[in-house]
């Protein structure tokens, strides 16, 4: 293998300072795959260009893993595309709704929609923000509280949900790394195990929680929840809230009824074709396979558990992702057009709208792979290693990693963008300092990457999210930016002293996050002011 030394670090850098400088991400993957490219090629850029096209982008799309998530992306937005024109999923939000009769409530039934609402972070800071607007008007809830349960519970949830718009995105991101370091695991079972380490998610969502069950409140907005319940005003007086017509009102089709079930049946039939198909295509892949006692093991006791870890450890996730997507979209179809709430014609409509939603993500996700083949083929992660080792030790790497990644989405904007550029340094990182173990500190550090890159989101006053939770709540924005940002940057504290400090030193997660949860709840409780 060619050794490339110090070039080795130009298309992560030049990607990470175009995506400061422009707050572009998808041209300053572009330029900076382009980059390495021509390094590859003996500094010739016309050279660089045509292997970039052909190697880093349409090699990546053309591999059956990645060909596969990206299916599912726009497939699961088409899906979501039909259940919000039918009404679906405002009808569960409307049934929520009437539930909020006190400020406290009010904010309880918010933070539980956002949970509900689980699938996609832009359907739920949308829906969450436009449904419940008018009921925590009526109650008094400043629209910066509104906002801020809107922005925390959407990207902490989806990032984290077993099934959203961001578990393909996230899962193709681990898988390219993992092939560039020839780490042979389920990439679903990987994706799980990162879990318990999305701290400042996990921490962030209990810290909403608590906000909205104690009732107080703490800096920039206990004076706003002080404002809206004294004298009524939901807005400063000098506020310019951040809304429009076009973008706040719901496009459900006029006089559809809405119904609860045509959100929640295609939603909970994706849920249970993912296992069903991890199954099926784990059970057909070890009938298929070379080893004799496993597969007596599966034909004589198919439902043991540890049988049943085996069948689903061998499945390709992206199959059976594929799968639930395509059923639960023809589940949508299948009602709504019975119910005559869509014609035909309406329902290719509201699929291709969805899967419209998807497609930016799936640039990102295309070059993010690039990015990771082309490291590769530099040589970047040990030529870091290299610098590093001996010099770093190993267990700062979770909490450098999550600051980094706070950074970069902070400054860009965009969490996608911040994994797609992160993830291909980070995890290559880990593995090799760690002496090759697929163990805490490797999980530790992706789940670092992920939650870092929600943290800087929520904080950034560019943030696509940060703007439509505005926006959705008819929030002044630079009140909710300002309102907010105590608030995330006092759980990304508690996040770092029990969540990445710990996983350093190798404590388990699970005693990590209920000392986060104790921490986020002790904050609340003793520093927030009771609104009255």
């Amino acid at each position: 293998m060619e050794h490339y030394g110090i070039l080795a670090l130009v298309p992560p850098f030049t990607a990470i300072l175009l995506a400061f400088a422009t707050k572009q991400v998808l041209p300053s993957l572009f330029i900076s795959i382009w980059a390495g490219a021509a390094i590859v090629n003996h500094g010739n850029p016309l050279a660089g260009f045509a292997e970039m096209i052909q190697h880093y982008i349409a090699g990546s799309i053309a591999q059956p893993w990645n060909a596969a998530i990206i299916t599912y992306s726009l497939t699961l937005g088409g899906m979501i595309g039909i259940i919000s024109k039918s009404g679906g999923i405002k009808a569960i939000a409307d049934w929520l709704a009437v539930k909020a009769r006190t400020a406290r409530s009010g904010q309880l039934v918010t933070f539980v929609m956002g949970f509900i609402i689980f699938f996609d972070d832009y359907a739920n800071t949308l829906l969450v923000g436009n449904t419940m607007r008018p009921i925590t008007d009526r109650l008094n809830i400043s629209r910066e509280k509104l906002s801020y349960i809107c922005d925390s519970t959407a990207a902490p949830v989806a990032s984290i949900a077993l099934i959203s718009t961001w578990t393909a995105f996230e899962m193709g991101l681990i898988k390219s790394a993992f092939d560039t370091l020839n780490i042979d695991i389920n990439i679903y079972k990987a994706f799980l195990i990162t879990i318990p380490f999305r701290f400042y998610s996990i921490f962030t969502l209990f810290f909403v929680g608590a906000v909205g069950f104690f009732g107080r409140d703490f800096g920039p907005m206990y004076h706003a929840e002080m404002r809206a319940r004294k004298t009524g005003k939901v807005i400063a007086d000098r506020a310019i809230p951040l809304a429009t017509k076009e973008l706040t009102d719901m496009k459900i089709k006029e006089g559809a009824a809405l119904r609860w079930y045509n959100a929640l049946v295609p939603i909970f039939s994706v849920i249970v074709m993912v296992i069903a198909g991890l199954y099926i295509h784990g059970y057909r892949e070890i009938i298929a396979g070379n080893d004799p006692e496993l597969v007596h093991a599966v034909q004589a006791h198919p439902f043991t558990f540890s049988v049943m870890r085996n069948i689903i450890g061998q499945a390709d996730a992206a199959v059976a992702m594929m799968w639930a997507a395509f059923t639960g979209t023809l589940i949508a179809i299948v009602m709504v057009m019975s119910q005559r709430l869509l014609t035909l014609q309406e329902v290719v409509d509201a699929w291709i709208d969805g899967a419209k939603a998807i497609v930016i993500a799936a640039m990102i996700l295309v070059l993010a792979w690039g990015m990771g083949t082309l490291c590769k083929d530099l040589g970047t992660a040990p030529y870091i290693v290299g610098i590093l080792e001996g010099r770093l030790w190993v267990g700062f790497i979770p909490l450098m990693v999550f600051c980094v990644g706070s950074t970069i989405s902070f400054a860009t904007g965009t969490s996608y963008g911040t994994l797609a550029i992160l993830m291909p340094i980070a995890i290559p990182l880990a593995y090799h300092l760690s002496g090759g173990e697929t163990a805490g500190l490797l999980f530790a550090t992706i789940g670092a990457v992920f939650t870092g890159s929600v943290f800087g989101d929520h904080c950034s006053p560019i943030s696509d999210t940060t703007i439509m939770s505005s926006m959705a709540s008819a929030s002044d924005h630079i009140d909710h930016v300002k309102t907010q940002m105590p608030y995330a940057l006092t759980v990304a504290v508690i996040a770092i002293l029990f969540g990445f400090i710990p996983a350093g030193l190798g404590v388990n997660p699970l005693v990590s996050i209920l000392m986060g949860m104790a921490a986020a709840f002790g904050v609340v409780r003793f520093a927030g002011k009771k609104i009255k």
